[in-house]
């Protein structure tokens, strides 16, 4: 038996914990994904699971363990410390609550956590166990001491205010833009660089509207093209092109986190989430105002519409409130609502204001002024409202959900539709009186007793004949309206109890419905007793009052067109998000986003035709000194391709590409059914041939195409504002080794083959169309002597040709 010194266990307990401190970034030092991920996953768990037993306030501490602390979850109980850092498998926590540990009993003993809930806890761990918690935890109480009026002098919760900058050099700035650029440039002494060849200028401006490149056509029109306005006139053209809202509301569909499926323990299908897809393509092409973009999504089935297809469109935008993952598995009712009323509040509010309230479900944000009584009264907006996501029963669903139906602008099938209900409605009535009378005791009254066997002989026959009529009306083929998953208010809407620690069996004082304090000191909208209150939520985050919405709105088109944003945490401008770069600049934005009426289309052309977005990407040595992450915009971030424009692209080049808008979706075909239990579709899916663009492709959550995940593809069950930029050799292998790539540098090599004679002309109709350029003659040399050597066949030649311009860095950059 080893003895253990308790001075020298107390020495490596300590020393681990302070090393645990550095790698895990406690406290404010945590980034902010992970500390949203330990507030909204993690704490609540561990607080409705394990705080009975295991924290300070348990009548009897059980295995000297406490979990409430990152001390105690860290130094352990009895058996060792709960947890090791980066190592899920290793850590004692894992083992208890998966039943592997050969000694411990499985924990909890009456509710074990579900599969998902292990996954959070194994991510956590994974992710170095991030946990702010470095004191006893506070009893929660209904009263928070936060002091909203303090609150109100942070940045982001004040009203934009436009300044005049001023600018030592009078002659370089185009526009009102420039000027907010110049001046942070020059507080710092530093100037932007030169401007960009038209050539890397048109390339950069088709990727940024349409997600493809131009054609050499199109690149020789402009390069010679001397009008001053020329470039004004591709942006106009770019804009009113229906490839802009595919591409734009690609973007948007990563915030919504659109997916076509539940995700979780069991993957439902989610058959008309297409339908919201095409809604937000829809509205960027028309230049929808973003103000009535926020309030359809938020509250369209309770807008007024002035005909049926504005009313079908509306309710097709709720879907947003319902798009996020569903753990059909939770067995109960009220946790499963008020896991989706969360998700809710999370995507609405971090979305449309950068804000992560929900971080406030179980205390007080630790961070910013928002208390968990603000929290409860923001929920009670989405417990007086029913979710339709239309996942039916079975297949361990224990969580069914209808569909919305969907108006239609032809009465005579809303006629047919109303007159077959009708008809069953009156049927099943005078069935069930019938059946009454059929299946009643014999009356003690000699005297009826003739009267009443005549009524029930009667009351038999009606009974077989209406069973029959039924059966034949229930056959009958009857128009349906078209469906769509999205919300609807609830029959009675009330207000919501505050829960304690976010425990849904711990119910406090009743929450009133309304709006976060901190926002403005002014008198909120009354909200109406006998609808949810989501039309005066909605109208209150489209407000040009709302000091949040139209700032993060143009920072995230911002973002878009320089590859980082002024606020580079698009979806957090709280406390934890980094502070805009350049303040005045963001607030000049947010303002004529307002005065433009919330027309993305004028913010993107007012941007486009600045002189900064003009600008190269190229290294210049003093300002490099001065501004290291180009976070003052003196040049134009050198940007990586994301998935989509690179898969559509190879198809565009290679002549594959169907540029028609894609109709429907394969999985509502499919129909409803949990797609994760069927090997056979999920093959079909990942390798099915589709020739539409990428943002048309099924998005299954858990089963992402593996050329999609490679190139870091959204995870969809997260809001992402900013994706993941990785530069990893499985991309440049992928595109070197894939088939599928290989087959459409094949048929790109036929097409060269067609369009040019000689070799000379075929190489330079290859740069073209890849890298929208002519090759050097350095370049013209290599490529030639390669091809000599690979191969003596003419069509492979060209097509390794072809594939080695496809694995190229620049093929896959933007400048």
């Amino acid at each position: 038996m080893i003895r253990r010194n308790p001075s020298v266990t107390a020495f490596v307990y300590l020393t681990a914990g302070w090393l645990f401190s550095l790698t895990t970034g406690w406290s404010e030092e945590i980034p902010p994904n992970q500390l949203a991920f330990f507030e909204k996953h993690v704490r609540p768990l561990l607080a409705n699971h394990c705080y009975s037993c295991h924290s300070d306030d348990a009548s009897s501490l059980k295995a000297n363990l406490r979990l409430d602390t990152s001390e105690g979850i860290l130094n352990g109980g009895n058996s060792g410390p709960a947890i090791i850092p980066r190592k899920p498998n290793e850590s004692l926590i894992i083992q208890v609550v998966t039943g592997s540990h050969a000694d411990l009993k499985k924990m909890p003993p009456k509710m074990p956590l579900t599969k998902t809930e292990v996954s959070l806890l194994r991510k956590w761990i994974t992710m170095g166990a991030p946990d702010p918690r470095t004191t006893k935890l506070a009893q929660t109480e209904v009263q928070s001491s936060i002091d909203y009026e303090a609150g109100r002098t942070f940045w982001a919760f004040q009203a934009p205010k436009r300044s005049q900058p001023e600018v030592k050099d009078k002659k370089w700035a185009r526009t009102a833009i420039d000027r907010y650029v110049l001046a942070g440039l020059e507080g710092i002494k530093a100037r932007p660089v030169r401007d960009a060849r038209p050539a890397t200028l048109l390339r950069r401006a088709y990727y940024d509207l349409t997600g493809l490149p131009p054609t050499p056509e199109q690149m020789k029109t402009f390069v010679e093209d001397e009008r001053p306005d020329a470039f004004a006139r591709v942006v106009d053209e770019l804009l009113a092109s229906p490839q802009f809202g595919e591409r734009w509301g690609r973007h948007w569909m990563d915030v919504a986190r659109y997916a076509e499926s539940t995700g979780m323990e069991r993957n439902f299908t989610y058959p008309t989430a297409w339908r919201y897809r095409d809604y937000v393509i829809k509205s960027l092409n028309e230049d929808k105002p973003f103000n009535q973009f926020v309030r359809e999504q938020i509250a369209g089935d309770l807008l007024p519409a002035k005909n049926a297809e504005l009313e079908s469109e509306q309710l097709v935008a709720t879907a947003f409130l319902a798009m996020g993952p569903k753990s059909l598995n939770e067995r109960n009712k009220e946790i499963f609502n008020m896991d989706i009323v969360d998700e809710q509040i999370d995507v609405t509010t971090r979305a449309f204001m950068g804000l992560t309230v929900s971080c406030a479900r179980c205390h007080d944000h630790k961070f910013d002024p928002i208390s968990q009584m603000d929290y409860y009264s923001m929920a009670g907006f989405f417990t007086s409202t029913k979710t339709h996501y239309g996942t039916g029963g079975g297949n361990g669903n224990r969580q069914v959900s209808t569909l919305i139906p969907l108006s239609t602008n032809d009465p005579s099938k809303q006629e047919a539709i109303a007159a077959h209900k009708q008809q069953m409605k009156k049927l099943q009535s005078d069935l069930a009186k019938a059946q009454k009378i059929a299946k009643s005791k014999r009356p003690n009254d000699q005297n009826v007793i003739d009267v009443w066997m005549e009524k029930r002989d009667e009351a038999r026959e009606q009974v077989t004949l209406m069973q029959k009529r039924l059966k034949n009306l229930r056959g009958k083929k009857v128009p349906k309206l078209d469906q769509t998953m999205g919300v609807s208010d609830h029959a009675a809407p009330k207000d919501t109890h505050f829960r304690m620690r976010g425990d849904v069996a711990q119910r406090g004082p009743v929450a009133r419905r309304g709006f976060l304090p901190v926002i403005s000191k002014n008198p909120f909208p009354a909200i109406p007793e006998k609808q949810s209150g989501r039309i005066e939520l909605a109208n209150w985050i489209a407000s040009e009052d709302n000091p949040l919405t139209a700032r993060v709105t143009a920072n995230r088109v911002w973002k878009h067109l320089f590859g980082e944003g002024i606020v580079r945490t698009v979806d957090n401008f709280g406390k934890t998000g980094e502070r805009p770069s350049n303040s005045a600049l963001l607030d000049y934005l947010a303002t004529r986003l307002v005065e433009q009426k919330w027309s993305i289309k004028s913010m993107v052309r007012e941007i486009m035709l600045s002189r900064t977005y003009q600008l190269s990407s190229e290294y210049e040595d003093e300002l490099y000194h001065s501004d290291p992450d180009n976070r003052l915009f003196g040049r134009m971030h050198h940007r990586r391709l994301d998935a989509e424009a690179i898969r559509d692209t190879i198809l565009f080049v290679s002549g594959q590409l169907d540029l028609r808008p894609g109709k429907g979706s394969v999985l509502q075909e499919i129909g409803n059914t949990n797609i994760g239990q069927n090997t056979r579709i999920q093959a079909e899916l990942r390798s099915g041939p589709n020739k539409k663009r990428a943002v048309y492709q099924p998005v299954v959550r858990n089963l992402a195409p593996d050329f999609m995940k490679t190139f870091d593809f959204a995870e969809s069950s997260i809001i992402v504002g900013r994706r993941d930029i990785t530069t990893v050799p499985t991309q440049a292998l992928l595109l070197m080794n894939s088939k599928a790539i290989n087959n459409h540098a094949g048929r790109l090599a036929e097409r060269i083959l067609k369009e040019a004679d000689d070799r000379s002309e075929r190489l330079k109709r290859a740069f073209n169309l890849t890298l929208c350029r002519e090759p050097h003659s350095a370049e013209r040399e290599q490529f030639f002597a390669f091809m000599n050597e690979i191969s003596d066949d003419e069509l492979e030649q060209w097509t390794l040709a072809c594939q080695t311009l496809f694995a190229s860095a620049e093929f896959r950059y933007l400048e």
